[in-house]
């Protein structure tokens, strides 16, 4: 946007579209204001603006705009408190004679959009947790053209294959808030809808996103939803085999599959020769090794392909195969590089971290990175190539 638009719109104490706060203090309020102007109940179809060093009345409050406050404001897109993604950018502006932060905040092409699990909306002065018809309202406004695989509809399937136990038992208390479920009496067809695993509309369907978290059996329609792990008692694929398991079923279930067979194959060794107190340490640190194939689950391509995700074992090294190369601004460069990451699946994302298992978005990398030095493993080893990401994990001297 154009300085002289910009200077239009934080003068104008009218708009909708904006929202002005004097400093940064307020976080929380920050994060509800960019998920409203995400969800952008009026329909405007057009930018909202969020002016950091402004007051109500649109003056300037000579705010600091330091690098410090706009990567805290940048964080604000991934820190997992908003999801799924807002699609904002944040810069630094010389408005009206002074310096702001301006956060601008597109419309979400897959509304609702929640701040901890609560949908927020503005319309005019308001800014509030939205009632039942303005979630509807919300859900029935999205744009179909533009919507990533993961919530395009499931073809074939219908509602009878998802697990209603396991959404309500599991899903639903991990993604919101207890008063929120609480309250909420509305259609289990709506509460699909709205959380993106059915489709909208009289006759709801399954979305990919709720066959892969909660279908009863997702390689009905996505055949490569599983996940292959291979324990090799050797160096080669030729060697004899150890262990071998095919986990599948709901993403709920086989995370939590995989992290049992994770606890039951990493060894523990003791070193009494360095110095005068044992030292047990694992083969493999457990975080680095989670951090890495859910990254690799995470971020698969499950469009155009039968190919699971495989964890090699071997007795030197683990490999991990995920299918589908680098996507988005990720490129075969700059694979693995602070800050630089992007969204295949940006709904099994949210999904992914409402269940527990990403804290934070972006860091995944950097965190098995830190976990594998800490532990004297060598740094993972990433080969790209334009069909599918390989990670090698050296295993502890």
């Amino acid at each position: 946007m154009k300085d002289r638009e910009l200077e239009i719109l934080v003068s104008d104490l009218e708009s909708e579209r904006v929202e002005r706060k004097a400093s940064a203090s307020e976080r929380d309020k920050i994060r509800q204001a960019i998920c409203a102007l995400s969800n952008d109940l009026p329909n405007y179809q057009q930018a909202g603006v969020i002016f950091i060093g402004a007051n109500e009345n649109g003056t300037c409050t000579n705010l600091p705009i330091t690098d410090e406050l706009l990567r805290t404001l940048a964080d604000m897109r991934s820190d997992g408190n908003i999801t799924p993604f807002p699609a904002m950018s944040v810069q630094k502006r010389r408005l009206l004679g002074c310096e702001m932060a301006v956060i601008i905040v597109n419309p979400s092409d897959a509304p609702p959009v929640r701040f901890q699990g609560r949908v927020w909306i503005r319309v005019g002065p308001r800014r509030a947790v939205a009632i039942e018809e303005e979630e509807r309202r919300l859900v029935e406004k999205r744009r179909s053209g533009n919507l990533p695989f993961d919530i395009w509809r499931a073809p074939s399937a219908t509602l009878d294959d998802l697990d209603f136990d396991l959404f309500r038992r599991v899903y639903l208390p991990s993604s919101l808030p207890a008063e929120v479920i609480e309250q909420n009496q509305r259609p289990i067809e709506f509460q699909l809808s709205s959380l993106r695993f059915a489709t909208v509309g009289p006759q709801p369907t399954p979305t990919h996103l709720g066959i892969l978290v909660i279908g009863k059996e997702p390689r009905q329609f996505l055949p490569g939803a599983y996940i292959q792990f291979l324990r090799f008692d050797g160096l080669e694929v030729t060697d004899p085999i150890k262990d071998q398991k095919e986990i599948d079923g709901p993403l709920i279930d086989q995370l939590r599959i995989l992290d049992d067979i994770f606890h039951a194959h990493i060894s523990v060794a003791s070193n009494i020769t360095e110095q005068s107190v044992e030292i047990r340490g694992p083969d493999y640190p457990i975080v680095a090794l989670q951090q890495l194939v859910r990254n690799g689950i995470l971020h698969r391509t499950y469009e155009g392909t039968n190919a699971p995700v495989r964890i090699n074992w071997f007795s030197d090294r683990i490999e991990i195969l995920s299918p589908g190369g680098p996507y988005g601004q990720v490129t075969r460069t700059n694979f693995g590089s602070p800050g630089i990451t992007d969204y295949r699946n940006p709904h099994l994302a949210e999904a992914m971290k409402n269940l527990g298992y990403v804290q934070r978005f972006g860091v995944g990398i950097q965190l098995a990175r830190k976990e594998l030095a800490k532990n004297s493993n060598r740094p993972p080893e990433f080969i790209v190539e334009d069909t599918h990401v390989l990670v090698i994990l050296r295993r502890r001297p």
